[in-house]
């Protein structure tokens, strides 16, 4: 006997409520003319094939080698107790999805892994793979921007729902952005609002800066966003700005340039290996102390990577700090099952790859079927719903996550709590004021079906 998928014959409220209303407020049916048949949506990307058994499968693409390794290892350490925690109902999951029991609509989740190196081509394909093989509902992934802005555009094309994980740049959700895809993380501009106004009343205005930018999409917007707060605000001037590869060797050419360039300050827009390397060969260079140095977009493990000494007094806007607990309730429940699960207070990157897959789980449930438009649609409600970070909520016109950024300064050795207490929280800004019009960067979200 052929199980029944509800996901198949199902039509939405919407049209429930139309027929409804035809048949309570409509005249007579004339003679010979029936009511017409009201089918289930035609098949659109892997549903409903991917969501008629008893499971439903996520599948991720990140980088577990490479120079962006370890952000991917800890951003899939999240997506792996988000799972868990679906699957048997946490109490932390029912604070963000409360009417996720066990599993997404009664259904278990499965998570499938492949390794992008943080190259788009290799995501794109080991995404096709997936849903071709496996039916997923749902894509993840990136750590690059450049991955994340391919994967936005495969999404699209193949109607599958798409949750960025880290991703920095505008365009993101700018001109890149995607009817299927969502972003939870903090991106240059609103890092850039953010981290502006303390670097201007900690250093002052009139600075000179030199940058240090990787070549790409996030490198680029980041930049011209920390850039353009500065100059505007502060009167700051960039005097150089040293742009690079992604997994570039040595750095040396680009610091020398940097040395002889007169700024105040560096900032370090690099990310994952790359900023290790580049401020470790910074400090070697005699670079560091003599320029003050700020990260815009702090780096999971790169205070434990380059040292506490050289990260001391070194402001970085981030997306969350594990000694955010004392702040919100659940960030308390995540640190603690985090540390328990994997022995260490989780980094930022772990922290979004988990709440996107909590999100999406509420947002499944919220909409009561995997057919992706309605999914889009209880996203593009825009309620607001407690996380980690407090109460946050989704603008309809980009798919950005409304939601604080964190400001964080580096502590010095004498100063660490823990082997683990490398920041200091200097402010938790709200994310409202830090966006920019959701048309502002080009955004046009494409169709739904």
């Amino acid at each position: 006997m052929t199980k029944r998928n509800p996901e198949a014959s199902r039509f939405t409220r919407r049209t429930a409520m139309q027929v409804g209303a035809g048949i309570v407020g409509g005249a007579m049916i004339p003679p010979g003319l029936s009511l017409p048949a009201f089918a289930a949506p035609a098949p659109l990307g892997t549903w409903p094939e991917g969501s008629a058994g008893s499971t439903v499968s996520i599948g991720a693409a990140v980088p577990r080698t490479g120079s962006y390794a370890a952000q991917g290892e800890d951003e899939l350490k999240g997506m792996e107790l988000a799972v868990q925690h679906i699957n048997e109902g946490h109490a932390l999951i029912k604070k963000i999805s409360p009417k996720t029991t066990k599993g997404v609509l009664g259904k278990q989740v499965k998570l499938l892994v492949a390794d992008s190196g943080a190259k788009p081509n290799n995501a794109v394909q080991a995404v096709q793979r997936f849903i071709a093989e496996n039916k997923i509902v749902l894509m993840t992934g990136s750590t690059s921007s450049a991955v994340a802005v391919a994967l936005n555009k495969f999404a699209e094309r193949e109607k599958v729902l798409y949750a960025v994980a880290i991703s920095g740049s505008n365009d993101t959700t700018g001109k890149d952005c995607a009817r299927y895809s969502f972003r939870q993380c903090f991106y240059g501009e609103t890092a850039a609002n953010a981290i502006g106004p303390v670097l201007l009343k900690a250093f002052g205005k009139g600075k000179k800066a030199a940058f240090m930018t990787p070549d790409y999409t996030y490198g680029h917007t980041v930049t011209k966003s920390v850039n353009d707060y500065l100059t505007a605000n502060g009167g700051w001037t960039m005097v150089t700005n040293q742009v690079s590869p992604l997994g570039a060797p040595d750095f040396s050419q680009y610091l020398t340039n940097i040395a002889n360039s007169g700024a105040d300050v560096l900032v370090n827009v690099n990310w994952g290996h790359d900023a290790v390397l580049s401020i470790q060969q910074a400090k070697q260079f005699g670079i560091l102390p003599k320029m003050k140095l700020v990260v815009p977009y702090q780096v999971p493990f790169l205070a434990k990577e380059v040292g506490a000494d050289i990260m001391q007094d070194v402001y970085a806007a981030t997306d969350f700090w594990w000694t955010l607990e004392d702040k919100y309730p659940l960030a308390k429940m995540f640190v603690e099952a985090f540390d328990k699960k994997y022995g260490y207070k989780p980094e930022w990157g772990a922290n979004n790859a988990y709440m996107q897959f909590a999100i999406w789980a509420r947002m499944v449930e919220s909409a009561g079927t995997f057919y992706p438009p309605d999914v889009i649609k209880a996203y593009e409600k825009g309620e607001k719903f407690d996380s980690t970070v407090g109460e946050v909520h989704f603008r309809g016109a980009d798919h950005q996550l409304v939601r604080p950024v964190v400001i964080v300064k580096g502590k010095g050795p004498k100063a660490m709590k823990n082997k683990e207490d490398f920041w200091e929280v200097v402010e938790v800004v709200p994310g409202e004021p830090l966006m920019q019009k959701p048309d502002a960067f080009g955004c046009s979200l494409g169709d739904y079906t």
